[in-house]
């Protein structure tokens, strides 16, 4: 098993790309932790993992609840003894251009999808410091990288977590610490209900798709968890500081 006797902490896990990583993380050997603001959702995918034969725990934090965040991985290593993997994928969509997007959730965009991974970061890497290892991922999105229409708020918090990656990934690296960001494309999940909603339902996005992703579909959450578990894993070892987009060839065109 790539993650045998692994302790890993997955934001955003209560369904989604979130879910599909840490299934396959315990599908490894890691425990993870599911932190999700929605308890019962954490719980549910605690209960997947563990009739697959997997260890999980649910944890239910607001990430943007610096408090809460904090005692939280705090617990967790308490428990464990270590943290071995932090993912940092929790995020929100927020449509809209400059002049149409509500302020307020140019703010959260900011907070859940940025500063968030920052404290996560922040109370992890003492621990992973001491032990002389450990793997960061943060989840960024093709929108890091890309223009992406009248998503003002999103681009702008995806592109600041590239930023962000690069910069730890610098800091930490002599400390063993490895961070690096993952970008996916269009992944089939809620997530995905505001841009569907703005570009004007199902019909008119699955069209949209087709149109600008050369390999023509969505991806499925199991093609988006094979990247994540080669980034948290010594299959990366000599990775940090690098982004790596999964996107069916949409920024090549």
């Amino acid at each position: 098993m790539l993650l045998h006797n692994q302790v890993a902490i997955v934001t955003g896990a209560g369904s989604g790309i979130g879910e599909a990583g840490a299934a396959i993380m315990a599908r490894e050997g890691a425990h993870v932790v599911i932190v999700d603001r929605n308890g019962g959702r954490a719980d549910v995918v605690v209960r997947r993992i563990r009739q697959a034969g997997g260890s999980a725990e649910s944890l239910a934090i607001d990430v943007t609840d610096d408090r809460a965040m904090k005692e939280g991985l705090l617990s967790v290593m308490a428990r464990h003894g270590r943290i071995d993997i932090l993912h940092n994928h929790a995020g929100v969509q927020v449509a809209g251009d400059v002049e149409q997007v509500d302020v307020a959730g140019f703010d959260l965009s900011w907070s859940v999808n940025v500063r968030a991974h920052f404290m996560a970061a922040r109370h992890v890497v003492p621990v992973m410091r001491n032990a002389g290892r450990g793997v960061i991922l943060n989840t960024s999105s093709s929108s890091g990288i890309l223009y992406d229409r009248e998503m003002i708020a999103y681009t702008t918090t995806k592109h600041a977590v590239v930023a962000m990656t690069r910069q730890m990934a610098g800091d930490l690296a002599p400390h063993g610490i490895r961070v690096n960001a993952l970008c996916p494309g269009w992944v089939d999940t809620p997530f995905n209900d505001p841009f569907i909603a703005q570009m004007g339902g199902r019909s008119a996005i699955e069209a949209y798709v087709a149109t600008k992703v050369p390999l023509g579909r969505w991806a499925e959450v199991s093609e988006i968890a094979e990247p994540i578990l080669f980034l948290v894993s010594d299959r990366s070892s000599y990775m940090t500081g690098q982004v790596l987009v999964v996107d069916g060839g949409e920024t090549v065109v």
